[in-house]
């Protein structure tokens, strides 16, 4: 059986969807197959992104932003949203999943503490995303709960 897949999407894939897919190698290696994009990518990763990664050992500063590809979205197992500005058409057979991230500037926390919020939730929901991937085999089209 090969191995599940999942594709993390936001809007500029230089923040969010980087910093999951940075994590989800981490903690899956190649159990995991991952990628991510950007429904409108922006042109570099976000530093305090990139930074916050690093200071737990994850370094996503040579990545770069990608379009999202709808033939990308049709053959992986799952497509994580972060946040709630990315939206992505549902195509049948694929999952779904919106991360309904925290944002930290709501409350007035801005700068690499924000980040290393938003690192802390992404790297939680990761983690129990891996365990649910690898638990589920990659043919089955269930809805991840």
């Amino acid at each position: 059986m090969s191995a599940p897949s999942v594709l993390f999407v936001c809007v500029k894939n230089g923040g969010k969807s980087q910093m999951a897919a940075g994590l989800m190698r981490q903690v899956a290696g190649d159990r995991v197959e991952v990628h991510s994009a950007g429904t409108k990518p922006g042109a570099a990763v976000n530093a305090l992104s990139a930074e916050s990664l690093l200071e737990v050992g994850v370094d996503i500063s040579d990545q770069t932003p990608t379009l999202l590809d709808p033939q990308l979205v049709e053959g992986v197992d799952l497509v994580v949203t972060l946040g709630r500005e990315a939206h992505v058409d549902p195509i049948p057979g694929t999952r779904f999943e919106n991360w309904d991230t925290d944002e930290p500037s709501d409350r007035g926390i801005d700068g690499i503490e924000r980040m290393r919020l938003v690192r802390d939730d992404i790297a939680a929901r990761v983690t129990d995303l891996a365990a649910r991937l690898q638990n589920t085999p990659s043919t089955e089209h269930q809805e991840i709960r």
